[in-house]
């Protein structure tokens, strides 16, 4: 299979690193594997960027914005589309870059999604040869913007998923499943990935329905 990122030369989605921060084994199943499954969550997020996933350009209040604006970083070797980007003046003439990225639901215990923008704030920087210091998340649910600050803390983390996941698109190789399970019962993948838990799940919900049929039936409970 043809990696999405493994070859050389080709660069890293940066909607991977998202899933990167997620689970590693997920952002390779996608992207290195090619295998995706849509639940009622991933379907709304393409309806949201179904939305914002048009190139446009409009001006307002002093203010740029520039909807799917593509991105690339030559020194990381990464490319994707910005959702939206306001370019803000600045006190020098210039503008400064904000990218905004919009996500269903409402914000996350993990920083998937700030990793995410803040890749496209390195993208940004190498393209424009200015600082952005900051962008923002519009969450769907909320129905409001969620400021993320581009320290250097997030952009350690940012920079140490981009060498990870290039890493693993480089061995074409797909991790093995984590050890533990907090984030698997939520995830679009489970059945692709750990389709065992999925049927002792199923086992699970069939041994106890067997289980209250039997005891109907010694009690003589026709309810």
């Amino acid at each position: 299979m043809t990696p999405a990122g493994g070859r050389e030369g080709e660069p890293i989605p940066l909607s991977a690193l998202q899933h990167a921060v997620y689970c590693l084994r997920q952002a390779a199943l996608i992207h290195l594997e090619r295998q995706w499954d849509d639940n009622r969550f991933t379907a709304e997020g393409h309806v949201l960027h179904a939305v914002v996933d048009k190139p446009a350009s409009r001006a307002g209040r002093g203010v740029r914005r520039v909807q799917a604006l593509p991105l690339t970083h030559r020194g990381l070797n990464l490319a994707g589309v910005a959702d939206l980007v306001e370019f803000l003046p600045a006190a020098d003439g210039g503008e400064t870059p904000f990218p905004v990225e919009y996500k269903r639901g409402k914000p996350k215990l993990h920083r998937a999604d700030e990793v995410q923008v803040c890749a496209q704030a390195l993208c940004l920087e190498e393209m424009t040869g200015r600082p952005v210091p900051e962008g923002a998340l519009y969450y769907a649910e909320t129905k409001r913007r969620q400021t993320v600050p581009f320290d250097e803390a997030l952009r350690r983390l940012t920079l140490a998923t981009i060498a990870d996941l290039a890493a693993v698109f480089a061995s074409l190789q797909t991790p093995p499943p984590p050890a533990k399970l907090t984030r698997c019962r939520s995830c679009s993948l489970i059945e692709l990935c750990r389709p065992s838990i999925v049927r002792r799940s199923v086992d699970d919900w069939r041994q106890v329905a067997v289980a209250a049929m039997l005891a109907e039936d010694d009690t003589g409970d026709t309810r």
